[in-house]
């Protein structure tokens, strides 16, 4: 696993290069971009060059995630308690417009920032899987998959808490679509979340999720819980079983990006950040070593 980092936790600031030197100094070798205007203003020119300039620098590889907010849309006002609103496969059309410019807005930093994926949300949380979703799916991928790939940037499609994106629905419009360059970025908060779990049986939702995605998966978000609600905490701070999934990342290519994904409510600070993210590394290497 290489070792990488979403920006995600400093989502309540304004991105710059001294947040970036912070999680460069736990080890991470990728950052993920979290497209927040009010975090990363991927529409100011300005800014965008910034942190183009940092990764050119640095050498460290860029991913994107997608944004989820329209709120911060010109006053660049935004609130820890405004849901996203910005939904791919929104059963309005004139919406589902709206966020597909909003999301090609953001690849456009790709123009500068030597961003090479792009991580998808399908849907919002507890959205139902039915033809419609299925189409709507398709239409979103075609049309963003068109936009992204002159840029040189992949499309990863996330797991999310919905019956869109399961593991079989994922591979389903994979499939239907012909997505052969399409990939998954698997959230293990989300995988532990989504399957039946007991005392013999801890880890399936997890476990089936490799199973079923392994071939697909380009990226991992890594993020602890405690079983009942989405807390993207720092691996250790939940119940997921760290080994297991150090026994599961071992049958992924090496270089696969394994991202810390960490609520941005932890009131973490720059220092914090490099002290906790080298930490979490230290966990997952350490069950790994443990397997040899």
């Amino acid at each position: 696993m290489q070792p990488a980092v979403s920006t995600h936790v400093f989502l309540q600031q304004r991105l710059h290069p001294g947040l970036l030197d912070a999680l460069h100094k736990s080890g991470a070798q990728t950052i993920e971009i979290f497209a927040a205007r009010h975090h990363f203003d991927y529409s100011d020119r300005s800014a965008v060059r910034d942190v183009a300039t940092w990764f050119r620098n640095t050498g460290v590889a860029a991913t994107l995630h997608q944004p989820l907010y329209l709120s911060d849309r010109g006053s660049g006002q935004w609130s820890r308690h405004v849901a996203p609103n910005i939904n791919l496969i929104d059963p309005e059309k004139s919406h589902r417009i709206t966020a597909m410019d909003e999301v090609k807005r953001a690849l456009e930093s790709a123009e500068q920032v030597p961003i090479n994926a792009c991580v998808l949300h399908l849907g919002q949380k507890g959205d139902p899987w039915d033809t419609r979703a299925l189409e709507n799916s398709l239409t979103a991928i075609e049309h963003l998959k068109a936009f992204a790939h002159p840029l040189g940037v992949r499309l990863l499609i996330e797991n999310l808490q919905n019956e869109i994106t399961s593991p079989e629905h994922i591979l389903e419009i994979l499939r239907v679509g012909h997505f052969d360059r399409v990939g998954v970025c698997l959230d293990i908060g989300h995988a532990h979340l989504s399957g039946p779990s007991s005392d013999s049986q801890p880890n399936i939702g997890i476990d089936e999720a490799f199973e079923l995605l392994k071939p697909r998966i380009a990226e991992l978000h890594l993020h602890d819980n405690q079983g009942t609600k989405d807390d993207h905490l720092w691996p250790g701070s939940g119940t997921i079983d760290w080994n297991n999934i150090a026994k599961q990342i071992a049958t992924l290519p090496v270089n696969t990006p394994g991202l810390l994904e960490i609520a941005h409510d932890l009131e973490e600070t720059p220092d914090s950040v490099t002290t906790k993210a080298t930490a979490a590394f230290d966990l997952i290497n350490r069950a790994t070593e443990q397997l040899a």
